[in-house]
């Protein structure tokens, strides 16, 4: 599990302010360029190409991964190979369940979240990435394949216009047709406020490991929904079920507040355990908050690999060039 990193900056808009922004493409474009603007600032540069080795130059190779200090020092030319994973194939899994409509602010989870998924198919079409998305309720209601082409991206905008439809949540569903439709190793990031019963989740995000892909959870929550903050007996409503109870919050707050942490705890040791990446968003967060925490981790992870390859790097250098 992943833990919450601040990175606070000038460019970062407040939720409320960028949700007032009809278009949901353009809004995903403000939080692109943010969020970019935040990354530069940071010691991390993204995730997409890694430095592997060397390879002898040869007429023609671009000039700017020519590898100066070795030239000088050893009179040798050097091109540096990049490992370049910009056809990473991602699915973007959004949750259209109604409990998804919740919101204690001035905008519900459901519309803070599509533009968290909009803002990541920005983010990664603009790295060149293959991005494609899958909605969910009981089922699947929408899949859109990954492609990288002109017009994809509006296509995707345009998927992820659709209001909320389904009742429940059920996670078994999209994540078996993904498990079975995909065939090529994929980053699939969840989107959902997971409150559903859990009982297959490890088995079924299990399985999306098992198959090597690299999957990423990001739970959506309103604050209200972690604090339960409420003060006045009130009627409650069930988005999901239209059941409706009447409540004193001084009477199960305690008894809310165990199941919430329970059920929490629970989703956070599953991902521990099969190594998935797991984020808390809360709604009141910056939504290039989210996209930061994503890149540095991915950063970190990688963080090992990078210095086995800069102490090769080094091992060559000394040795006057690649044998």
């Amino acid at each position: 599990m992943s833990s919450s990193k601040t990175n606070p900056t000038s460019s970062f808009l407040a939720p409320d302010t960028l949700m007032r922004v009809k278009q949901l493409e353009l809004r995903a474009k403000m939080v692109v360029e943010g969020f970019m603007s935040g990354l530069h600032r940071s010691p991390y540069h993204g995730f997409s190409v890694e430095f592997t080795d060397y390879r002898q130059y040869s007429p023609g190779d671009d000039l700017r991964y020519l590898d100066w200090k070795l030239l000088a020092r050893r009179d040798r030319e050097y091109i540096k190979r990049f490992e370049d994973e910009t056809n990473l194939r991602c699915y973007l899994l959004f949750d259209l369940s109604r409990s998804m409509g919740f919101g204690s602010l001035e905008y519900s989870k459901f519309e803070y979240a599509r533009t968290m998924a909009a803002s990541l198919a920005w983010f990664f079409n603009r790295q060149r990435d293959a991005v494609g998305l899958m909605t969910f309720a009981e089922s699947v209601e929408a899949l859109v394949p990954p492609r990288y082409r002109s017009g994809h991206l509006r296509r995707l905008m345009l998927t992820l216009e659709t209001s909320t439809t389904g009742k429940s949540t059920d996670l078994g569903r999209p994540l078996e047709q993904i498990a079975q439709t995909v065939s090529k190793r994929s980053m699939v990031i969840l989107i959902s406020d997971l409150l559903t019963p859990i009982d297959n989740l490890k088995q079924k995000l299990g399985y999306l490991r098992a198959r090597g892909h690299d999957v990423v959870l990001m739970r959506i929550l309103d604050p209200a929904e972690i604090n339960f903050d409420f003060s006045n007996a009130s009627m409650f409503h069930d988005l999901e079920t239209g059941q409706q109870l009447y409540v004193d919050p001084a009477t199960v707050a305690a008894d809310y507040k165990k199941r919430f942490e329970d059920h929490a705890e629970s989703v956070a040791s599953i991902c521990q355990s099969s190594g998935i990446d797991y984020f808390l968003v809360r709604t009141d967060e910056p939504v290039e908050q989210g996209l930061i925490n994503l890149v540095q981790n991915r950063a970190e992870k990688s963080g090992g690999q990078q210095i086995r390859q800069q102490n090769s790097a080094v091992a060559i250098a000394q040795s006057g060039g690649p044998a």
